[in-house]
């Protein structure tokens, strides 16, 4: 069996399952879970730190996270919103993650908008509204400082990190198939 093929199995019980297919590890934390939007079949690892808590004091701004389908929260990772000082008060600003997106153990992630098909490997901080667009691959051990900006097709790398290479252009293809792979292996033991 290849690496896309074995089953990654949980002890049943540690994984709390939606009713639209999202898999939520008993040992995440979630802050703020109404503030937060799972689009389905998605996967939040133990370890992991969701902080819907942190919003705008605005009524009617209720969403904080947002992440799509397929996507993977890995192990250990913190998904908050970013936050500036903003006419003399700290304000915090919506994190949008797109669908068949895969975050890695480890991170941490604080960037305005991460496209649709993004690979973010372990141990990355991505600063402060950075803007990581549609099919990009960042490197394992990546900083991306506040404010940049991955252009699509692009792989990116180093500390601060910057482009090393860009992708083929059947790379949508192969991350939505990665992500639902790794979706139907993940199953309680």
């Amino acid at each position: 069996m290849g690496a896309f093929d074995s089953i990654i199995t949980y002890e049943k019980g540690t994984y709390i399952e939606t009713d639209t297919g999202n898999k939520v590890s008993r040992k995440a934390t979630i802050i703020g879970a109404t503030n937060i939007i799972l689009g389905g079949k998605s996967i939040i690892q133990l370890g992991s730190i969701l902080r819907g808590d942190l919003k705008r004091s605005i009524s009617g701004q209720n969403v904080v996270i947002s992440i799509g389908r397929y996507c993977l929260i890995g192990e250990n990772s913190i998904i908050r919103p970013p936050g500036k000082l903003y006419k003399g008060t700290f304000t915090f600003y919506p994190i949008r993650i797109s669908d068949f997106v895969h975050i890695n153990s480890n991170c941490i992630i604080e960037a305005g908008q991460i496209g649709l098909g993004v690979e973010i490997g372990k141990n990355c901080i991505i600063g402060k509204f950075v803007i990581i667009k549609d099919l990009a691959i960042i490197l394992p051990n990546t900083v991306l400082t506040e404010g940049t900006v991955v252009p699509s097709m692009s792989i990116w790398g180093g500390n601060p990190g910057k482009l090393i290479d860009t992708l083929p252009e059947t790379y949508q293809e192969t991350m939505e198939a990665k992500c639902k792979n790794y979706y139907q292996r993940f199953r309680a033991a």
